[in-house]
């Protein structure tokens, strides 16, 4: 029985059909990326929204430049445990 916050990237927990193992896991991806994140001169002030489903990353959000959103594929990339990025940033200007 799972008791808690044990939910990670918007999924409910009753309702998800990882095991309590790949939540975790997941949980512990989006962490690390978003540790990371906050690290990096290129996306530290970016709105930049993690979400991981058995290793699979989407990000969702908005970012200055090109450079931003490539640097962030990147960086969720090099990330232990990630098997695909998907990316749905959109950049711009201002």
């Amino acid at each position: 029985m799972v008791v808690g916050g044990a939910a990670a990237g918007g999924y409910y927990v009753g309702k998800d059909e990882r095991t309590a193992g790949e939540i975790s896991r997941d949980a512990t991806i989006t962490s690390t990326i978003n540790t990371r994140y906050v690290r990096d001169r290129d996306v530290s002030a970016m709105d930049i929204n993690v979400d991981t489903y058995r290793g699979v990353v989407t990000l969702y959000g908005s970012v200055a430049s090109q450079r931003a959103a490539e640097r962030a594929v990147e960086i969720a990339r090099g990330v232990k445990g990630v098997v695909q990025v998907n990316s749905k940033l959109t950049v711009v200007d201002g």
